[in-house]
């Protein structure tokens, strides 16, 4: 789990203060998904520069110069690729007949090792899955919405893609990983999750913007230095949560779910790791140390110190050793900071008892599709094809 966050200042109304102020408090919240590094990337003087260090957010002043007014970043959380070596780390560096672009990348891809394989995609020294991407933009020797949506049907995995090129226009590729835009009276910000934008706006003391725009599934958008938007599509893979929307059950509860509920989604969707990003974490050799974060050691430390009244020792082994078979099976490590930000939201939330008490109903009368009678029918139908 990672997060993407960026700025367009498409009036050049900010002052380079300013900007540079949005962005360091955007790259603060997007912690929450991600602490293992943070980069940006940013036109200046006709070149791509890209700047990126393996620290968290809070430790790294992000610091554009005067004239830059669209800044693509990212944070990030290790799902593959040692955050170390700053090449696997976000945004990566692109070359397309003779122009440069930067691509950052949220989510999980499994099937690049593959990909590589398939196209005949040069060897490289980064390890991470999401630089197939870059890849096969090059191998199109194109940037442009056809090109885009070859990649983006040729990927298997959570994604949303955003890519910066040479004329500070931003791309975003949307897959099954959320995206929001914000927009004012002369910039737009965006980030991962509405979530962190309003805590965003919140510290900066912003006021409402006047458009809020969150792109669906499958859909292409291009955001011009300007602020003008062109889109287009392509055909997502399908996903174990779009096969599961199919049902009747869960189809009504989502598309009939007032917007007022939305939030209801959206903690339910923060805790942790996907059901894709579990299988490629397997696939790729989990390793819990990885995900490791000074808060996450002072917890381990309090489970074998004695503070909480007795030594849990075998837990601490079993989170993050194999003594007990494989290290966190349960790759609690892993979801550690999105269930912490999770259970912050629902203590926000819950802070409105009568809204959190619609939630709360909303959820349990819409439950049904865990019942087992439903699983066997499904089973019988698309199983046992009874």
């Amino acid at each position: 789990m990672c997060s993407l966050f960026g700025l367009i200042d498409f009036k050049e109304c900010l002052s380079t203060h300013t900007k540079n102020k949005i962005l360091n408090t955007l790259a603060r919240e997007c912690q929450v998904r991600g602490t293992d590094a943070t980069g940006i990337a940013y036109n200046f003087n006709d070149r791509l520069r890209i700047y990126k260090r393996p620290l968290p957010a809070r430790k790294m002043k992000i610091h554009i110069p005067h004239g830059v007014n669209v800044v693509m970043g990212h944070t990030r959380m290790t799902t593959q690729g040692n955050a170390q070596f700053n090449q696997n780390n976000h945004p990566f560096l692109g070359h397309i007949d003779g122009s440069s672009f930067a691509l950052a990348h949220n989510g999980v891809l499994w099937n690049d090792k593959e990909l590589r394989m398939e196209e005949r995609l040069p060897l490289t020294s980064v390890e991470t899955d999401s630089y197939v991407a870059v890849q096969l933009l090059e191998q199109q020797q194109t940037l442009d919405f056809d090109s885009l949506k070859f990649m983006a049907e040729k990927v298997e995995g959570s994604f949303v893609f955003t890519v910066l090129d040479k004329d500070n226009s931003i791309w975003f590729v949307v897959g099954d990983n959320p995206l929001c835009v914000l927009f004012y009276d002369g910039f737009l910000i965006y980030a991962s999750t509405q979530e962190i934008l309003c805590k965003t706006l919140k510290k900066l003391r912003l006021k409402a913007p006047s458009d809020i725009l969150e792109p669906q599934e499958g859909e292409i958008m291009k955001i011009d230095r300007n602020g003008r938007i062109t889109t287009g599509t392509f055909t997502p893979h399908t996903t174990f949560e779009r096969w599961w929307r199919k049902y009747p059950f869960y189809r009504s509860y989502y598309e009939d779910t007032p917007t007022s509920y939305d939030d209801l989604f959206s903690v339910a969707k923060s805790f942790g790791v996907t059901a894709d990003e579990v299988q490629a974490l397997w696939q790729r050799g989990y390793d819990p140390r990885q995900f490791l974060t000074p808060e996450l050691d002072r917890v381990l430390q309090m489970l074998t110190s004695g503070a909480l009244g007795q030594r849990f020792d075998d837990v601490a082994a079993s989170l993050l050793t194999p003594r007990f078979g494989a290290a966190d099976s349960y790759m609690t490590v892993a979801d550690f900071a999105s269930y912490k930000a999770a259970k912050a939201h629902a203590v926000e939330v819950y802070q409105d008892r009568t809204r959190f008490a619609k939630m709360s109903l909303t959820n349990i009368a819409r439950a049904g599709i865990f019942s087992s009678d439903r699983s066997v029918e499904q089973y019988a139908r698309e199983i046992w094809d009874l």
